[in-house]
């Protein structure tokens, strides 16, 4: 079972983001239509998920919701925020995702993927660190005078 989410902490690490909050009222949110606002922007909205645990609905809205729902999902799913982002949840509309805190092992996951996205690039560091190394010896050997034998 998951902790609770409450809507004003999912509020605050949107608006740290850089997101606007549109205090939408709920019935507002259950019309839909995102596009007709005129800020892009979220809103926030309390609900309980299948097993019964309150959790929050993200709506993003405005002329380009969509880019805005891009940067929800992005900003929630950051390491040091810990929620995960579901978008497939029974009851939601195109525009609206379902906010909850992730569970260890979720989080457990993610850190594994990023790893693992990340190994190429970290591979290739740590060779031209070591190149960078072995060059800085040579010099040191070449200005010790000691070029004639290598």
């Amino acid at each position: 079972m998951s902790r609770t989410t409450r809507s004003h902490t999912i509020a605050g690490h949107l608006t740290a983001g850089g997101l606007t909050n549109l205090h939408l009222t709920e019935a507002v949110q259950r019309e839909g239509h995102p596009g007709r606002h005129e800020h892009d922007g979220f809103a926030l909205r309390q609900t309980h998920d299948t097993a019964g645990t309150l959790v929050v609905v993200a709506g993003a809205y405005g002329p380009d919701w969509f880019a805005t729902m891009r940067e929800i999902r992005n900003r929630l799913e950051q390491p040091h925020v810990k929620c995960t982002v579901l978008s497939d949840a029974p009851g939601l509309a195109d525009h609206e995702v379902l906010v909850r805190w992730a569970t260890s092992q979720e989080l457990q996951d993610r850190k594994r993927a990023q790893a693992k996205r990340q190994a190429p690039l970290v591979a290739l560091l740590r060779q031209q660190d070591t190149q960078a190394k072995a060059a800085a010896e040579r010099q040191a050997l070449e200005e010790a005078g000691q070029s004639g034998l290598w």
